[in-house]
């Protein structure tokens, strides 16, 4: 049975807002017990709630600490190495789309064997460049294995 959609807005009732934080605390807790203990990770989680006046912490105080220490012993640049500005995020998105919009091109015009007479110069380069790409792509893989071997 699937799940109705949940409306993501800020819960009125002061009661069902309770219930709600912990069914989904005690989820979130239950997911990332599985999660480590299936990748062999460590995670930690704190919690602010506004019904108590100390965090919750889990799995334990010195858990947390453990992972937190290990975490600022990694420099900044480590830290932020895979942290995303809205910008850079929104730029991979389009380039990945366009891969995607230029794969599809090339694949329709090959498959309708038109060779690409209804394309523009534009179309006719990003073709071009991703061709290039994916040649580079198979020859780094193919002089990977001749190395393994």
């Amino acid at each position: 049975m699937a799940r109705k959609k949940v409306d993501l807005s800020y819960i009125t009732n002061a009661r069902k807002r309770k219930a709600t934080l912990s069914k989904r605390k005690n989820g979130l807790i239950k997911k990332m017990d599985e999660i480590s203990t299936l990748c062999g990770i460590e995670a930690c989680a704190i919690f602010y709630t506004p019904n108590n006046p100390q965090p919750e912490v889990w799995p334990s105080d010195s858990g947390a600490q453990s992972v937190l220490s290990r975490f600022r012993k990694v420099s900044e640049l480590e830290q932020s190495k895979k942290k995303l500005s809205q910008e850079s995020f929104l730029r991979q998105r389009i380039n990945k789309a366009k891969k995607k919009e230029v794969t599809l091109l090339m694949f329709q015009n090959l498959n309708a064997k038109n060779n690409f007479e209804n394309s523009n110069m534009i179309d006719l380069n990003d073709v071009s460049n991703l061709i290039n790409h994916n040649l580079e792509e198979v020859k780094r893989k193919i002089n990977m294995s001749q190395a393994q071997e």
